[in-house]
């Protein structure tokens, strides 16, 4: 085995360019509440003999706390920069998802894998890769997609975690048992080190489509006059869909890491703490009067969490876990699902624990309400919510119905889902907490 590159002064001064101002800036950075302070390069290993190289830097923000980001880097003269499409960087990484391989860095090395379905994905082998245009993709996500004519998708993961990705795992077992309303995997990349594996790519089967769920729910709302009825029929595809989903992941209980059971006492009660504690981030998460806002019904919204944690039996298997209407693509016969990581600011090990299904029902429940409020139609007095009530209830007979018994854990789920998004727009989209906390004073009042 060769030599690992050693990190010297000429490899920290290219990463001199990725300062803690061009680092916040970034779509993917995870933590735009906190000032960051500091960033430096830890690992690096050349793609090959061109000038491209992966890297690891480390960021500290000024209260000390660390995370680790994987960037993609081209030297360019006396600094590293992110790949141009076209210059053939994210081709290379494809093509070690597809063909194996591994890359040595200076403190690591990063392990590229194919699976069974790569070499149906792309007829034409490898030397058809070289063919294929490279397109960094615009879309908002905590991580960087590229797509390859309309044949693959590669996605980076950007955040350095320890452990198994849930996205990696959930799609090679859709894949296996034929679920086909989502993208087959292709190959995926580990990083290594200190002992701990890392997830840092994955290389899936690119569905064509002509938009997400989410804009398509919004270019149907915004055509007149029959444009949010015929959204109704489309939901209630979704619903369909999100059934289906749900039945082949609980396909395989026999499989490691593929339950389909009843929660235990110990699940029900961690659920119902983390939703307490999701609460409580929420309101850590604001500041001034709408801080003070979320504090005033704060208490009837711990109420309706007791739900989660009390209460009858729960069926758990593993979930999609960050369901909503952007991780649904608009094919030629109706959706397709993609994006299983789950919720980006969860762990990954509880990202890869079962849950309760009707966290994916609640998640795309609250994502119809994003669409109804946050959409540029002029809906007279009253319509938004009465147009909310009727797309709920499609996606809700679509999917199969909720039992009784378990509306009250479904309604704790949306409020759970919804303290979860006044954080995730406290630290990415500020001027976007207004709607779930919205939501929040809504559902607190039973209105």
């Amino acid at each position: 085995m060769a030599s690992k590159p050693a990190i010297d002064r000429r490899l920290q001064q290219l990463a001199s360019a990725f300062t803690p101002e061009w680092l916040a800036g970034q779509r993917w950075y995870r933590a735009k509440s906190r000032r960051l302070a500091t960033v430096s390069l830890v690992d690096a290993a050349p793609i090959d003999d061109s000038a491209a190289w992966l890297l690891v830097l480390e960021a500290t923000d000024g209260e000390g706390s660390r995370a680790r980001y994987l960037v993609p880097a081209v030297a360019d003269g006396s600094a590293f920069r992110e790949p141009n499409d076209g210059e053939g960087v994210w081709r290379r990484l494809a093509a070690l998802a597809l063909g194996g391989g591994e890359l040595e860095g200076a403190a690591g090395r990063w392990l590229f894998s194919p699976t069974r379905a790569a070499a149906q994905l792309l007829p034409g082998g490898l030397a058809s890769l070289a063919t294929l245009p490279e397109r960094r993709l615009g879309v908002q996500q905590s991580n960087s997609s590229i797509a390859f004519s309309d044949h693959l998708i590669l996605k980076v993961y950007r955040l350095v975690e320890p452990g198994i990705n849930p996205e990696v795992e959930v799609n090679a077992f859709l894949t296996g048992v034929g679920f086909a309303d989502a993208p087959a995997l292709g190959g995926s990349a580990a990083y290594l080190v200190g002992g701990e594996t890392h997830a840092a790519a994955m290389l899936q089967q690119l569905v064509p489509s002509t938009g997400d769920g989410w804009s398509w729910l919004l270019g149907r709302l915004a055509a007149a006059p029959d444009g949010p009825d015929e959204a109704l029929l489309g939901i209630a595809q979704i619903g369909r869909l999100t059934a289906a989903m749900h039945a082949a992941l609980a396909s395989r209980p026999d499989l490691p890491g593929f339950p389909a059971r009843l929660a235990t006492e110990e699940e029900r009660s961690a659920w119902g703490a983390g939703a307490t504690r999701q609460l409580e981030a929420a309101l850590s998460a604001l500041t001034g009067r709408e801080r003070s806002r979320l504090s005033e019904i704060a208490p009837r919204i711990a109420a309706q969490l007791d739900a989660i944690g009390t209460g009858g039996e729960a069926n758990v298997s593993r979930i999609h876990g960050d369901y909503h209407l952007g991780q649904l693509l608009r094919t030629r016969n109706g959706f397709a699902v993609i994006d299983f990581e789950g919720e980006p600011a969860r762990m990954l090990a509880e990202r890869r624990a079962p849950a309760s299904p009707l966290r994916d029902v609640a998640g795309m429940l609250r994502s119809l309400d994003y669409a109804a409020h946050a959409s540029n139609r002029e809906w007279p007095d009253g319509d938004a919510a009465a147009w909310l009530r009727a797309a709920r209830e499609a996606f809700l007979e679509g999917y199969g119905g909720v039992s009784p018994a378990d509306l009250p854990l479904l309604a704790a789920f949306e409020l759970e889902k919804a303290c979860y998004e006044v954080v995730y727009e406290a630290n990415n989209r500020p001027d976007w907490a207004w709607l779930p906390l919205e939501a929040l004073e809504r559902e607190s009042h039973g209105s």
